[in-house]
């Protein structure tokens, strides 16, 4: 097949680990015969230093012709006065929006060769494979914003239409894995989550009724995630609520090096990035994990181009590279093994995919 890819590097270690994805997409071409068009642009800070948009509009414009986008990361400390009129988590929200991107699908699995990259213990994180749905496009993030000399408010809005659309995607995903829907919410405090839980209990009562659901209140799901992460499948809930439970959890895979994502919508086009940072600290030393970005474009090769054995294929050979000691300084310690560098990560991978 040929396929058009947005390619946004960003700033920080964006470059740096969105090189290795599109190296591993460029082996996955040649091993199975696809041509992937990658055409770059510019988001974030690299954005607003060129042109004073954080999203200038050849961006979206190259993005909304693209069959999916991958993207590195935002931000830094260069652009990071909270006063400014011009932020770079603004080309986040932006392109979200552009696009009609409304569901982050966040999968959490925990690579048996590192259970001692994370705090917890090994015997609490066997297991665990799941997934996060937040949704992206409501809620407090994009409610309307007030300040008034001692006084300060943010509104968090959402409608039954979007509450209904997310709770579906999460549906549809637990029904073809293990049939298991969490939804979290706060609706003992706030009516935004009262009408989501009522939303989705008719969806899943009316729609999915072979799919189990439970409710939990977020502060529990907090507690459990760290408690019992086996418990869960398939998790949906709201914009910030997800934003902040998808960081706590990728601390059971033992970093926010290597947990992927995908942004999607009603169509097939979607966004694939790490859920990283651009960590100032490190870029341009070569440090930087690559395997979220790498498993993101995976993501892509499974939700957007249709592709899954070839999906499969990379999530096999990142987990190869695992397995063989080639982990980056974020997980090394897991495995007692010395580090490697971004682009020794990203070659173990291209190598164990094309043996």
């Amino acid at each position: 097949m040929r396929a058009v890819i947005a390619v946004l590097p960003g700033d920080g270690i964006g470059p740096e680990v969105v090189a290795e994805g599109l190296k591993v997409l460029a082996a996955v071409a040649t091993k199975f015969g696809h041509e992937f068009v990658t055409r770059e642009a510019l988001i974030g800070g690299a954005a607003i230093d060129a042109t004073g948009s954080a999203l200038p509009d050849a961006t979206l414009k190259l993005c909304q012709g693209a069959e999916a986008v991958l993207l590195g990361a935002v931000g830094g400390p260069r652009w990071d006065d909270p006063r400014a009129k011009v932020r770079p988590e603004q080309g986040l929200l932006a392109i979200r929006k552009g696009l009609g991107l409304y569901a982050n699908l966040r999968p959490v699995a925990v690579n048996p060769a590192l259970l001692g990259a994370s705090t917890l213990r090994p015997e609490v994180l066997a297991g665990v494979d799941m997934v996060v749905v937040r949704e992206l496009t409501g809620g407090i993030y994009f409610g309307e914003k007030v300040r008034e000399g001692d006084r300060a408010s943010d509104l968090c809005v959402y409608t039954v239409m979007e509450v209904e659309r997310i709770v579906r995607v999460a549906a549809r995903l637990a029904r073809a894995r293990k049939k298991k829907l969490t939804s979290v919410d706060k609706a003992n405090v706030l009516e935004t989550s009262r009408l989501w839980r009522e939303v989705t209990t008719r969806v899943m009562r009316d729609e999915f009724a072979d799919v189990a659901l439970g409710h939990m209140l977020v502060d529990a799901c907090a507690m459990h995630l760290i408690r019992r992460p086996t418990d869960f499948d398939v998790i949906v809930t709201e914009n910030m609520f997800g934003d902040i439970l998808t960081d706590e959890a990728s601390m059971l895979a033992g970093s926010m090096g290597m947990l992927p994502s995908a942004s999607l919508g009603d169509g097939s086009r979607g966004l694939y990035e790490p859920i990283h940072g651009s960590a100032p600290d490190i870029a341009g030393q070569g440090v930087a994990n690559p395997y979220a970005t790498i498993l993101s474009v995976a993501m892509m090769l499974r939700h957007s181009l249709g592709l899954a054995a070839e999906a499969l294929a990379v999530e096999r050979a990142v987990g190869s590279a695992i397995v063989a000691g080639l982990l980056p300084a974020d997980v090394a310690a897991a495995g007692g093994v010395a580090p490697v560098g971004t682009a020794a990560a990203g070659d173990a991978v291209v190598r164990a995919l094309v043996a």
